[in-house]
């Protein structure tokens, strides 16, 4: 049986990097056709710009160092096909391409037709549409070209298929969501169903700001039937055997699923990665309260980037329980990590009382309590500035929907790493890592959640429990449900109107918090866009 051996190079391609790119692309060619004995490679979405490159798009240098680039892989490639996507600019526009490389030459150069133009995406801002089929011949048979969005509609495969293509080959860019596997193979599954070709589905893996690419690179024959599933979140060159006689794939290598937990940890862990090891943080400073967000990001950070670049940093206040301190110290202790602790007593009481004349005769209000927050801020960015770590805050989705988080204080830092975690999300997540390694104390965990900024104050006080409150916000913010909607599926409509009226009057905070990981089909940031300034009225 003639075989063809095809390498999928579900590799980390950072946006921007084109000579570090290109120095990556050429080394994995050599070794896909040297050491791995490869007739083929097939390289991700954009691999050689990083994707999404956004406005890098609008400078001619980038372009004239992408022109370049890719006449360096080219001229030294030959013994194998290359299959790799780029931005192509043209004397009449600027596509997004994949070009098919053989000898020292280009044989094929196909552009992307299905411009994905929602949510994260905004890819008509910058490119053309292409309007042509993609085939090549690969050792007797037939292959046609799509890239990532072109999957998501049935006429671009149906176009090759009317052609002649006798298999798919597919690069991609599709950031991570915590159903994104489900409904990548679901659109596969019936893009074969419909034209009964095998596809090949190579995925980059990559940290980019909020965005995160899961990997987990696919190949599914004409049957529908998964026979390569690359890892997720891991950088790995995936081989993959074609039958030359019936162009199907041959069942090689499928990576275990994961637990929704699992995949989520991961994610969260890649991203803290990713973005201080990308921006050159030497490592990151955590405000260490004794509360559960803060284990979280503590336990995520530890895995991400290892104890020793990881500093607690511990605020007491006149409201700091015993138990809290206690836990605080405990948690930094399992971890072992450093810790110090500076009370901010003196800087609140000092604020105080500048405030006072002013303050006088008015009540006491949230005003006290944000600016112990902001006393901690100011120390946490101070210890940033002199160190040259990143600052991880600690605030969920949960608190950021409504508000529960204080601008210029405990928002104050680099990346927010449970900005799209549901506090619901957040304790089965503490659990998770707990069956890794039971560093979290239970304490942590059973504990009543609160932000300690008055006398026994806790979240429940003024929010509903969070097992509601989270079904509310996923229903207003992801689902973008109706009052009426939310009342049938049996929820309260006073809690539901207090709900969004929180939820609508944090929006200008949320304009003004740090990037963090986007696991969800609607995270605040470039996802979800509504106007601070509104007269609508959703009751």
């Amino acid at each position: 049986m003639p075989i063809s051996r095809i390498i999928i190079a579900q590799q980390n391609f950072p946006v921007g990097d084109i000579a570090g790119n290109t120095q990556k692309i050429i080394a994995s060619i050599n070794k896909a056709r040297d050491a791995l004995k490869a007739d083929m490679i097939i390289f991700p979405e954009l691999a050689l710009s990083g994707y999404p490159p956004e406005d890098l798009l609008l400078r001619d240098d980038f372009h004239q160092q992408i022109k370049q680039a890719l006449i360096n892989i080219y001229s030294q490639t030959t013994g194998i096909d290359v299959v790799l996507g780029y931005p192509e600019k043209s004397d009449d526009a600027l596509y997004n391409s994949a070009c098919v490389i053989r000898d020292k030459s280009i044989i094929l150069n196909y552009r992307k037709q299905r411009l994905p133009n929602f949510g994260v995406f905004d890819e008509m801002r910058y490119f053309a549409t292409g309007d042509q089929t993609g085939l090549f011949t690969h050792k007797g048979i037939c292959v046609g070209i799509i890239i990532c969005q072109d999957l998501w509609h049935p006429e671009p495969i149906a176009a090759a298929a009317s052609a002649g293509a006798q298999i798919i080959i597919c690069p991609n860019a599709s950031p991570f969501e915590i159903d994104k596997t489900t409904q990548r193979e679901n659109v596969l599954q019936q893009r074969i169903a419909e034209q009964k070709l095998p596809i090949i589905y190579s995925h980059r893996v990559s940290g980019q700001d909020d965005l995160l690419f899961d990997g987990g690179s696919l190949v599914i024959n004409s049957q529908q039937q998964i026979c390569v599933q690359g890892n997720y979140f891991q950088e790995e060159l995936i081989p993959v055997e074609i039958n030359l006689n019936t162009a199907q794939p041959l069942a090689t290598k499928i990576s275990a699923p994961l637990t929704i937990e699992a995949k989520v940890y991961q994610a969260l862990v890649f991203s803290v990665r990713e973005y201080v090891d990308r921006n050159q943080f030497p490592g990151v400073l955590i405000g260490i309260s004794g509360g559960i967000d803060s284990a979280l990001v503590l336990a995520i950070a530890v895995d991400a980037l290892g104890k020793d670049r990881v500093q607690g940093v511990l605020l007491p206040s006149r409201y700091t329980s015993e138990l809290s301190m206690q836990l605080a110290n405990k948690i930094v202790k399992n971890f072992g990590v450093s810790a110090s602790e500076i009370s901010i007593e003196n800087t609140f009481q000092s604020l105080l009382n500048d405030l006072a004349p002013i303050f006088k005769g008015l009540p006491t209000s949230i005003t006290e309590q944000n600016l112990q927050a902001r006393a901690r801020g100011v120390m946490m960015m101070a210890l940033s500035n002199n160190t040259g770590k990143l600052v991880l805050t600690t605030g969920n989705k949960s608190e950021m929907a409504v508000g529960y988080a204080t601008l210029y204080g405990d928002m104050a830092g680099g990346f927010a790493v449970l900005k799209d975690v549901y506090k619901t999300l957040v304790y089965r997540l503490a659990n998770y890592r707990n069956q890794l390694n039971p560093q979290i104390p239970p304490a942590i965990i059973d504990r009543p959640p609160t932000a300690e900024l008055a006398p026994d104050q806790k979240d429940q006080d003024t929010l509903p429990p969070y097992d509601i409150l989270d079904q509310i916000l996923e229903l207003y913010i992801e689902q973008s449900s109706s009052v009426a909607n939310m009342i049938e599926q049996g929820f309260a409509k006073a809690t539901i109107e207090r709900i969004i009226k929180m939820v609508n009057a944090s929006e200008y905070k949320r304009y003004q918090a740090p990037p963090g990981p986007r696991i969800t089909a609607c995270a605040f940031g470039r996802e979800r866009r509504v106007p601070i300034t509104s007269g609508f009225k959703a009751f």
